[in-house]
């Protein structure tokens, strides 16, 4: 649901979403180049704990914006993709909630530019793209700590990774397609 949101850009919020954004090469350098798989973790929960951050000031201190409800998602969505390709390099599993997770997001960008253009509104992500993101990161930070995780339990992580975001994507176009009639 749209909400007033201001249209401020160098926000708090704002500042730590592209701060996330900046870290994904250290991330990729870390575990890719030089296969420290346990600073490339703590690069990862920094970004964890910037997003849950960020999230927290924008509603605590009344900074939400439009540019921070599409930047945020983002920013999680090029950490995630960055991570699951570092992790195709060791974890071949991984490649399914990649790959549906690049279908999901082409969808959901087609829809949500649709849902701006004819509504005008940026709407907040839903309890379910949290959730999606919530479990997709688990997936990768067992996969980066667990540096011999067995490969049936890799392939179990990657298919509720890859669950959620089926889901999330079900939810958000039954969502986006109701807005869309709505405003016919």
């Amino acid at each position: 649901m749209a909400d007033g949101t201001n249209r401020q850009i160098f926000t708090i919020p704002n500042l730590l979403s592209v701060f996330r954004i900046l870290l994904i090469p250290l991330i990729v350098w870390l575990y890719c180049g030089r296969r420290d798989y346990p600073l490339a973790a703590w690069a990862l929960v920094l970004s964890g704990v910037t997003d849950v951050a960020d999230g927290f000031i924008a509603r605590r201190f009344h900074m939400v914006s439009d540019l921070g409800k599409i930047l945020d998602p983002v920013a999680d969505k090029l950490t995630q993709a960055a991570a699951l390709g570092c992790l195709l390099t060791r974890f071949p599993a991984v490649g399914l909630p990649l790959g549906v997770m690049v279908v999901k997001e082409a969808v959901m960008a087609v829809m949500g530019l649709l849902v701006i253009r004819r509504t005008g509104a940026v709407y907040s992500a839903a309890w379910h793209g949290k959730l999606a993101t919530c479990v997709l990161y688990a997936v990768i930070f067992l996969h980066v700590i667990w540096y011999d995780i067995p490969q049936m339990m890799s392939l179990l992580l990657a298919l509720a990774g890859a669950g959620c975001i089926v889901l999330s994507l079900t939810l958000y176009s039954v969502q986006n397609l109701r807005r869309l009639r709505e405003t016919r």
